[in-house]
């Protein structure tokens, strides 16, 4: 059985910062609609306080995430110990997709490494966290970060990469609405 709190503890935050890998799970109200879950790492995750944590959020073929926080706000975020003590840590909460024309996205964008594929910050209000044991997952070494969304990005360029995000995240596989800036450009 696991531990339950109400915020994240300092014993939490290091094991947290320590992460290489965390995943991301959301789902819309409709009961056919379809689960997301999606692996996140690139130093991206900031621990803001006990109660909250953002990511920077990479353009990506799909905007499941932030579709799912527009509409419910509900997500978790899942962070296993690959190497040392065996350990799961949860983080239950309300998130929020801030985009770069918010004024809180230009507040906390200087947290995060530069990425030209950064298209939002996601922050999560967290209402639940948890600790369990981490028996089943297995022993992986890290080698180190890939290269190959920074290089995608500069091949793009700034305007592919606009363009990219128009025609790939504008809606969610289940046809909720992405990226705000997408839409207001299609009215």
């Amino acid at each position: 059985m696991g531990d339950v709190f109400t915020e994240i503890t300092p014993a939490l935050r290091r094991f947290i910062e320590a992460q290489h890998v965390f995943f991301v799970a959301s789902a819309p109200l409709a009961a056919d609609g379809r689960v997301n879950l999606s692996p996140k790492g690139t130093d991206s995750l900031r621990v803001l306080d006990e109660r909250t944590v953002a990511y920077l959020d990479y353009v990506g073929s799909g905007v499941e995430t932030i579709a799912h926080l527009r509409e419910n706000g509900r997500i978790v975020v899942m962070f296993c110990a690959f190497a040392g003590p065996p350990t799961i840590v949860r983080l239950h909460g309300r998130g929020d997709a801030l985009e770069p024309g918010d004024p809180e996205f230009a507040a906390l964008r200087p947290r995060f490494p530069d990425a030209a594929s950064a298209r939002a910050i996601v922050r999560v209000r967290v209402e639940r966290a948890s600790e369990s044991c981490g028996y089943g997952v297995p022993l992986y070494g890290y080698e180190g970060e890939r290269s190959a969304m920074a290089a995608w990005a500069e091949k793009k360029g700034p305007d592919g990469l606009v363009k990219y995000q128009r025609e790939k995240n504008a809606a969610s596989i289940d046809g909720l609405p992405g990226l705000r800036w997408v839409a207001a450009e299609d009215e």
